[in-house]
């Protein structure tokens, strides 16, 4: 059964899990050019795969989280871009977690209201 959503609810929901998968391939592609071990593959997409499956569901707790989660990524990306500022992956990085938490957070305040209309 298809969820029901609003035109702005629907864009919404699309950029989230756009930039969630830019961000997600940023990551993988940022440890695989370091050369990182799996340990440190662990590290960096661990954090974002846990919230998979509440997405999946439509879970606006896990969108909630993912937003918390995302703010972390975006210190570490703000340092990354001012240490290395023409490395483009570090550039990519930022704006798909800033992308991904504008629209998460968006997401869950119009679905919120379309879920419980007061």
């Amino acid at each position: 059964m298809a969820v029901q959503r609003e035109p702005l609810t629907r864009l919404l929901w699309s950029l989230t899990w756009l930039s969630y998968g830019c961000f997600v391939g940023q990551q993988a592609t940022d440890a695989l050019l370091r050369g990182a071990p799996w340990v440190i593959w662990v590290a960096k997409l661990l954090p974002l795969l846990i919230f998979l499956p509440g997405m999946l569901k439509d879970s606006l707790r896990s969108y909630v989280w993912l937003c918390f989660i995302a703010l972390g990524y975006f210190v570490l990306g703000v340092e990354r871009v001012f240490a290395q500022p023409h490395e483009t992956v570090a550039w990519v990085g930022l704006s798909s977690v800033t992308l991904l938490f504008t629209a998460a957070m968006c997401y869950v305040r119009w679905r919120g209201r379309e879920i419980n209309p007061r």
